[in-house]
């Protein structure tokens, strides 16, 4: 006896009537748990910053592929479907945009931390450059992730080499946000062939707290030109 080959499975047809609703539905309980969590977490946590990152990207990452996880395991039944895929909806809007906006403010705000642009002058950014020992550089840097007009007072410069041999000079010791300030990397003669970091540093206190903007430069060191 023949046996008939098993016939495959068809994609379901999904009706407008059948899916708009639980597609609405899922979007719905996405939002609902997007702002009750948040609700939630203000009753809870005492302190502006602590938890409050996690707090920004718990929720899109629990819909997005928690929904799409759903999406998949009910693809053939179009109402169960739609729910899934609203719940992805409600992962980017409004979780997404939510949390997004709420790490911008924790930035602005100190909690996020703060960043230093580095930059040959009148240059873009670099995160490396490469000196030959007994060389100088002159840079620039930015004190960047915060505004003057939530941080009006002046930011203390700090910069170190990695090692001794590498000397971070600063014309200026204190800078506002924002701010374009001038200073040079120095590879010290008898320095080594190596890889070495410069950091800079840039702090000010508010509200009796120390806010910090740091900056990271690599420095490939090679060997003197002969001449």
């Amino acid at each position: 006896m023949t046996q008939l080959p098993p016939t495959p499975q068809e994609f379901p047809t999904y009706r407008v009537q059948e899916f708009l609703p639980s597609f609405l539905l899922g979007w719905g309980l996405g939002a609902l748990l997007t702002f009750g969590v948040r609700a939630l977490a203000d009753a809870l946590l005492t302190t502006p910053c602590e938890g409050r990152t996690l707090l920004a990207l718990i929720v899109p990452l629990l819909l997005g592929p928690g929904g799409l996880g759903f999406t998949a395991l009910n693809w053939r039944r179009a109402s169960r479907a739609a729910l899934g895929l609203g719940l992805v909806m409600a992962s980017l809007m409004p979780a997404l945009f939510v949390g997004a906006r709420d790490i911008a403010g924790l930035r602005g705000s100190g909690c996020a931390g703060g960043y230093v642009v580095l930059a040959p002058a009148g240059g873009d950014s670099v995160s490396s450059i490469t000196l030959r020992v007994g060389e100088s550089r002159e840079l620039t840097g930015r004190v960047g992730g915060f505004t003057p007009q939530e941080y009006p007072g002046e930011f203390r410069l700090n910069g170190q080499g990695s090692a001794a041999d590498i000397v971070v000079t600063l014309p200026r010791t204190a800078v506002r946000a924002g701010e374009v300030f001038p200073l040079t990397v120095t590879v010290q003669p008898g320095a080594g062939v190596n890889t070495y970091t410069a950091g800079i540093q840039a702090t000010i206190l508010k509200d009796g707290r120390t806010v910090s903007a740091d900056g990271t430069l690599e420095i490939n060191v090679r060997p003197a030109e002969v001449k």
